[in-house]
């Protein structure tokens, strides 16, 4: 396996304020660089623990939040995922259609989905790589900032990377 994979979790309208403005214009341009692109978008569908034990009921299925706030490049694969993470043997097998074992993370919210996906492909033994500049928490800078460095801890410091992505795409 040679590439690295680009996943941009949840650039959506309803997770955009103050704190993740940036985010969508980071994301849009961030795609060319990658031979792989994976959008995933939440929804917090009728009857899950995200309505029933934290009684948040945003994100529905006809909700005006869930729409990207970013256009994904034409080949990108865009995945729904009614949970934090996208990652099971459905995007696993993807990941090796594709060659693909380094994935490289972006998106909001850095302390919830972001930091759920790096995990799970760690997990599965894949190479997660978060694009701290290109992550934000809606919930603010200390959110984010807390979460890079439980992610240094979880997947390893050297996994998260600070200023532009520093590479092409290619052989990461």
């Amino acid at each position: 396996m040679t590439h690295a994979a680009l996943l941009i979790v949840d650039v959506q309208h309803g997770f955009i304020n103050d704190a993740t403005a940036h985010i969508p214009a980071r994301v849009q341009t961030l795609q060319a660089a990658y031979p792989l692109v994976i959008v995933t978008r939440f929804l917090n569908l009728p009857g899950s623990n995200y309505r029933r034990l934290i009684h948040w009921h945003r994100f529905g299925p006809d909700s005006d939040d869930i729409a990207l706030a970013f256009e994904p490049r034409a080949d990108a694969v865009r995945l729904d995922k009614p949970r934090y993470t996208c990652v099971d043997d459905d995007f696993l097998a993807l990941l090796d259609a594709h060659r693909i074992d380094t994935i490289h993370v972006c998106g909001i919210n850095t302390d919830i989905c972001v930091t759920k996906c790096a995990v799970d492909l760690f997990e599965a033994g894949r190479t997660p790589v978060v694009l701290a500049d290109h992550c934000a928490s809606h919930a603010g800078r200390d959110f984010h900032d807390g979460a890079l460095r439980i992610l240094a801890r979880f997947i390893g410091r050297d996994q998260i990377r600070f200023g532009d992505a520093g590479h092409t795409g290619a052989g990461a």
